[in-house]
Parts: structure tokens; C-alpha cells; sequence
């Protein structure tokens, strides 16, 4: 798909997603985070609904995440914008030479991805950032509709396991013949699907990891430097 009837169907599709209220669990604390936030945050306008993917609308490598941060992208309305995860995932794609910056503060700074779309499993940000599967599978149309309009493209990059049981759910959804059973999640684990994209899997870049030491910024240049070879670029 072009450019622009990927960028036209992007933008129908924001429209769709930023006004769903089909989980009224996530509303509710989507809602309310924004209403009344953290100290550090008082006086910001929040976002306070579905958060859209971001990026490239010609992107031939997709990155998947679990779901917003409630004083990350529910405040700024970008995918992982806005709190620490963000800072370690926009960095690494600076480095990779995908992002033209290596901060992502909010929606309006700038920040373009090249050849590069982010997106999320869940829309809302969830109580302990933890959907139900209710959730979970109220929300995998919007991802399989991303997909349908990112055919083209080379590789999925989930990251967590989360995200990459949603990627393989959505992928084969869509008709994508991904083995069976499931293929086991593991950091750098790569899963070529004979018809579809090549799946390729990161720990989640949370603090959890990243302060643990179990998730480095070598290891997650090292899986945008694959991807960056899967997609040809």
C-alpha cells in the first residue's frame, strides 16, 4: 500500500480508536488517572483516551508494546511518550537511525520515525498495566486493522511477551500462517511466518528490566539492528 492511502486509512483509523469505550474498566481508569494526577503532573492537560499508533505510514518495521502508561502516553497521547519506557525505546531508535530525535517529551515535539510504526496491543491504560483478556480481545481489531494496512511491511517487533502473543494472535487473525504450537517468547527469539512478516521479540524496556540489568541498551540495539536487516534497510 502507498504512502498516502496507508497515511489516509491511518487516519480514519485514529478516529476510530480514540473514541472506542468498549471496556468500561479502562475508561473509568483512563479517565480518572486524568482527572486527578500526580503531583509532578498537576496543571498538564492529560489525553485521557485511546492512544493511536505513531509513525511512518510507510514503515516497514512495526514495533508493538503492551498498552499506554497512565502518566505516559494517557497524558500525552502518543505511544510510549512521556515516561521511562519511551525515553528507552525512542533512544534506541535514534541510535538505530530510525527516529530523528532520541526523546519523546509529548504529541507536538517534533519527533518524526522513518520506516518505523509504534503501536500497542491495548489501547487504554489499564489498572498495574495489567488488561484482562476481555480487554485484551476487545481491543486486537484495532491491531489487525493496523496490520492490514502495514502488508507490506517486514517485520513485527513485539515487545514483551504480552505484545507478542497479541502480534501472533493479530497476525494470524489475518490469515498468517505463524507455527504451532505458539512460539515460546525469549528476547531476540525471531519466527519467520511463511506468508506474513518476520516476528521478531525484545524484553519490554519497563524500568523493571531496564533497572534490573535484564534488559540493556545493547541487547535492544541489537534487535533494531535485525530488524533493520529483515526490513532492508
Amino acid at each position: 500500500m502507498g504512502r498516502a492511502a496507508a497515511g489516509k486509512g491511518l487516519d480514519e483509523l485514529e478516529g476510530a480508536v480514540t473514541t472506542c469505550r468498549r471496556c468500561p474498566r479502562l475508561v473509568e481508569w483512563r479517565e480518572s488517572q486524568a482527572a486527578d494526577p500526580p503531583r509532578r503532573f498537576r496543571g498538564q492537560s492529560y489525553w485521557g483516551r485511546p492512544v493511536p499508533g505513531f509513525g511512518d505510514p510507510a514503515a516497514s518495521i512495526l514495533i508493538v508494546g503492551l498498552a499506554p502508561a497512565a502518566h505516559g502516553a494517557n497524558r500525552t497521547g502518543r505511544v510510549f511518550t512521556g515516561d521511562r519506557s519511551g525515553d528507552w525505546l525512542y533512544a534506541a531508535l535514534h541510535r538505530a537511525g530510525l527516529a530523528s530525535r532520541p526523546t519523546s517529551v509529548d504529541a507536538a515535539d517534533g519527533l518524526k520515525l522513518d520506516g518505523t510504526f509504534i503501536t500497542a496491543v491495548v489501547r487504554c491504560a489499564p489498572p498495574a498495566n495489567k488488561p484482562t483478556v476481555t480487554e485484551r480481545d476487545n481491543c486486537l481489531p484495532w491491531l489487525e486493522a493496523e496490520l492490514r494496512l502495514f502488508r507490506d511491511a517486514a517485520v513485527l517487533v513485539a515487545l514483551g511477551s504480552f505484545a507478542w502473543d497479541g502480534a501472533i494472535r493479530a497476525a494470524r487473525a489475518l490469515g498468517d500462517r505463524v507455527p504451532r504450537p505458539k512460539p515460546r517468547f525469549g528476547h531476540a527469539v525471531e519466527v519467520a511466518a511463511p506468508n506474513g512478516w518476520t516476528l521478531l521479540c525484545s524484553y519490554h524496556p519497563s524500568q523493571q528490566n531496564t533497572f534490573t540489568g535484564r534488559l540493556t541498551e545493547p541487547m535492544l540495539d541489537r534487535v533494531f539492528g535485525r530488524a533493520k536487516e529483515l526490513a532492508g534497510i
